[in-house]
């Protein structure tokens, strides 16, 4: 089964950046098969959805709370997601999320916290 493992977070003042990254591996099929996308979680909240890239990366969607400032991508060839983060804001900390679909597959990585303060 695909397993994700996310990197990339840690402590960055307002209006910086960060990029997180997202390792794939163990798929049954050929990883730029997977539709993959971005969710966080605040402390105290629910798990909100953040980004979505296709699997031929043409089509990417964004949440309204970070377009434009924030950027999906892929790299198939590596087997990697990334999530280029600018213009940093306080209520964008949360652990954040990478998740793999293909048909009923569905898979959830263990999340990397990003915390956004001063």
């Amino acid at each position: 089964q695909l397993q994700l493992v996310e990197s990339g977070g840690g402590l960055v003042q307002p209006g910086g950046s960060l990029r997180l990254s997202c390792a794939a591996s163990g798929f049954t099929f050929r990883f730029s098969a997977y539709e993959m996308k971005w969710y966080r979680q605040a402390p105290g909240k629910e798990r909100e959805y953040v980004a979505t890239i296709s699997t031929d990366s043409r089509t990417r969607i964004y949440a309204d709370s970070v377009k434009g400032r924030f950027t999906i991508s892929r790299d198939d060839a590596k087997n990697m997601v990334y999530l280029q983060m600018n213009s940093l804001k306080p209520e964008d900390t949360a652990v954040y999320y990478c998740r793999g679909r293909r048909n009923l597959e569905d898979y959830w990585g263990q999340g990397t916290q990003v915390t956004v303060s001063s």
